[in-house]
């Protein structure tokens, strides 16, 4: 399995499950532009099993180095992303772990208990990052109280392992050149922006500006019936150059700590 594959594999479930974000895809491409992918995240928990590191060995496998690291403090999140080391054409990978010890006594247990029960041939398993939630059919109830204490909690107890976004690069587009161009686009089609700290986070004097649409509400089975619930979501960034003339690769914490507000519960 090469690099190729496994974005190849996780862009189908993706889109598979979270049929807005095709949708999102289909549009631009209907437009005449040809979509780059500027990274992908994913998200799980800081226990040692399954933490970012853990995720991580897959891509460095294949050609994936670290290149930064990240806290948000208000989220309670550490976060890492990685970049291929030959071909620079290749998506950054963004992955990012709760720090559980940092909640209450109730969401560490409903967490160890989640953890517990995931297989554990594939802890050690290129598959992981393909598994979805391995563990359990899951309570709505359960996710309700995680949400109190963190969507990122609740979000990631029912949906698992899995690409949580892919990003649109907004450098490579043509038609719409500019962050602003693609929110209004999208909005003009009827998606709706997350608009946490406003529709854009990041400037270019910061060299990376980046939006997202609210993540398409999909039907999940819990024990106690079907719930409408968020699911993944659509990112678009658009980097700037430095002031040697190469466009800034990073992260911006304050900018990303908003982004993560798109997987936050809402009703249509």
């Amino acid at each position: 399995m090469t690099y190729t594959d496994i974005f190849a594999r996780l862009w189908k479930d993706y889109t598979t499950q979270n049929p807005d974000t095709k949708k999102v895809y289909d549009l631009f491409i209907a437009e005449g532009e040809t979509i780059i992918n500027d990274h992908i995240a994913f998200r799980t928990f800081n226990h040692s099993s399954i933490n970012v590191d853990a995720l991580a060995k897959v891509f460095l496998k294949n050609g994936y180095e670290f290149k930064g690291d990240y806290r948000f403090e208000q989220k309670k999140l550490l976060a890492k992303h990685f970049e291929h080391n030959t071909d620079p054409h290749a998506p950054r990978v963004f992955i990012s772990e709760l720090l559980v010890e940092e909640f209450s006594e109730l969401l560490r247990n409903i967490v160890a208990e989640w953890i517990s029960k995931i297989p554990k041939y594939l802890l050690s398993s290129d598959e992981l990052i393909f598994a979805g939630n391995i563990s359990c059919i899951p309570s709505f109830e359960v996710y309700e109280k995680l949400r109190q204490e963190s969507e990122y909690a609740g979000w990631l107890y029912v949906n698992g392992f899995c690409a949580n976004h892919f990003t649109v690069s907004v450098n490579g587009l043509k038609k719409y050149d500019s962050v602003q161009k693609v929110n209004a686009f999208l909005k003009s089609n009827g998606f709706l922006m997350n608009d946490a700290g406003g529709e854009i986070q990041g400037t270019p004097e910061e060299l990376l500006e980046q939006s997202s649409i609210k993540a398409g509400i999909i039907k999940v089975q819990f024990k106690e019936g079907r719930f409408d619930i968020p699911g993944c979501y659509y990112e678009f960034a658009k980097r700037y150059p430095d002031t040697d003339g190469k466009l800034y690769s990073g992260f911006i914490a304050k900018s990303a700590d908003k982004i993560f507000e798109s997987t936050n519960f809402y009703q249509k």
